[in-house]
């Protein structure tokens, strides 16, 4: 339990909020929403102690452990994996150390002998003599192969230090746990995989995430940072967002009677806690509308951007036809082979596979940017396609502005390019922001207004969440389920991919795997799971 009284944290003039007040008690999971600069990370961060409040203080219970989603992962590069995720029980591994030193003095004294009795008795009460494999099963759940666990830290890649970082965080049943953005780098197995863990657990959890099927599917508190105040209620991300958005419908109506907004509200009650209760998602468990007050439902202040992809020509019935397609990585790896496929008219297919660099090689492929090692693809030609890389890196080295740099890409006067800037919530003032100086989530916005420009009938999207905050997100979804024309995609946003795809092409190294399906019965299917463990080991 963690116990939050009376907190306030400016930076300067700027207060991010002030009184808060909360008690944050076991058995619940806290999702913590917000837009950008809201002070999502920054409340972990005072949570922690890692950041002294203006005012204000924060409480555990007694002889309870907190542990932390370490975000420096170059911290612990002298050490072994193995060492790594151990420090995660600092009581534990303190224990160890001494123990250790203890044991390797030439001779011990009467004193060193009790002292090592006292550490083996508190070694074996932290469950010490299993620690080492329940550690090795984390870090295989994560992903991260038995090979690597004795290595050290330096020599593991950027994605693997982030699962150890996860699984030291994990480690020991801690009883509070923080994650900020756990499911970062992840693939959807191993996001799956965390959902399902912490679901079972019983202690107190925080997390800040960007990933709403994941905050939906762990989360039964919402935490939501708005109007400069730090209010929790019950429900998952999900409800806050349709009841925020019903709220605001109500009050653009001024002429809607109170009790007629009452009515709609709890009809609107009723009607998620029975989609909640048919869900496979943990939070029917919780019963989290139980206490909910309707009044707690109120418009937020978020601003979502404006995207809309709109189709300057209807396609012909001819979209996409591959044959035989291979690509073959630069150290020898295949990625895919044996790919062929033919999208029809409207279709919207996600592109899966166990390694993320398949993707990104079958859509450079398909846009020119990239020589197959073997086969054959033709576009129909009524087709117009705007394509949205993995790694934008090389259109934004120059020093134009954002309207400068956006006139590039389409016909239209300043005014047209300011308009759709404007959209993606760039205010008047940072229109003239130099392009080489934007953050990794401008220039994503900036790379939706560019395709935007282009009225494409066929949309290629290479995870197009990145980066993005949820607003962007959540907005971006639902343009793409309205759009009419084409989308090939590839996400590790399981949401995204739910709402939008209605076909899945799975790369393997052997050929494909080509559902017309929903996603959620993809994933669960058991035949499914057989055939991908006979393609991917052949």
């Amino acid at each position: 339990m963690i116990t939050v009284t009376n907190l306030a944290i400016q930076f300067g003039k700027r207060v991010l909020y002030k009184d808060v007040n909360i008690k944050f008690t076991s058995g619940n999971i806290y999702g913590i929403i917000g837009a950008n600069g809201a002070g999502k990370s920054t409340l972990l961060k005072a949570i922690s102690g890692e950041l002294e409040p203006n005012k204000g203080t924060v409480e555990m219970a007694p002889g309870e452990r907190l542990s932390v989603l370490d975000q420096d992962h170059f911290k612990f590069d002298d050490f072994t994996v193995m060492d790594t995720v151990l420090m995660g029980h600092q009581p534990l591994w303190k224990n160890m150390k001494e123990r250790e030193a203890l044991y390797a003095k030439p001779e011990m004294t009467e004193e060193d002998g009790n002292r090592a009795a006292d550490l083996e008795l508190k070694f074996a009460e932290m469950n010490g003599w299993e620690a080492e494999s329940e550690a090795a099963q984390l870090l295989q759940n994560l992903g991260v192969k038995e090979d690597r666990h004795y290595m050290q830290m330096a020599e593991l890649s950027n994605n693997e230090k982030v699962r150890v970082m996860l699984a030291k965080a994990l480690f020991g049943h801690p009883d509070n746990l923080l994650l900020d953005e756990p499911t970062n780098d992840l693939d959807l197995d191993t996001v799956q995989w965390l959902e399902e863990y912490l679901s079972s657990l019983e202690q107190c959890v925080l997390v800040v995430s960007h990933d709403r099927h994941f905050l939906d599917a762990v989360s039964t508190q919402t935490v939501d940072i708005d109007f400069g105040k730090v209010t929790v209620f019950s429900g998952n991300y999900s409800f806050w967002y349709e009841s925020s958005q019903l709220a605001l419908r109500q009050a653009q109506n001024q002429r809607l009677k109170a009790e007629e907004k009452r009515k709609q509200l709890e009809e609107f009650i009723r009607r998620f806690s029975a989609n909640v209760a048919k869900s496979k998602q943990t939070t029917s468990r919780k019963k989290m509308l139980e206490k909910l007050n309707v009044e707690q439902i109120t418009p937020s202040t978020r601003k979502y951007p404006g995207i809309i992809f709109s189709m300057e020509r209807e396609p012909g019935n001819q979209i996409l036809e591959v044959e035989g397609l291979k690509a073959v990585d630069t150290d020898g790896t295949v990625l895919f082979d044996n790919v062929s496929f033919n999208i029809e008219k409207g279709q919207k297919t996600v592109f899966l596979s166990h390694n993320p660099k398949a993707m990104t090689a079958l859509f450079e492929i398909i846009n020119g940017n990239r020589e197959a090692d073997a086969g054959t693809f033709k576009w129909g030609i009524t087709i117009t396609t705007a394509y949205l890389p993995l790694d934008n890196t090389e259109f934004f080295q120059s020093d134009l502005n954002l309207v400068d740099w956006l006139s590039q890409y389409g016909p239209g006067n300043e005014v047209v390019m300011k308009g759709y800037l404007g959209r993606m919530l760039f205010k008047q003032e940072e229109v003239e922001k130099k392009v080489n100086v934007l953050s990794g989530g401008e220039k994503m916005r900036c790379m939706i207004a560019r395709m935007q420009l282009k009225n494409a009938n066929c949309l290629i999207l290479d995870t197009p969440t990145n980066h993005l905050d949820l607003e962007s997100i959540q907005a971006f979804n639902n343009n793409l389920i309205q759009f009419k024309g084409n989308i090939l995609f590839a996400s590790h946003d399981h949401e995204f991919i739910q709402t939008v795809a209605d076909r899945i092409i799975e790369l393997t190294p052997t050929g494909t795997i080509d559902k017309l399906m929903d996603y959620d019965d993809y994933i669960y299917d058991e035949q499914i799971k057989e055939q991908k463990t006979r393609m991917y080991n052949q």
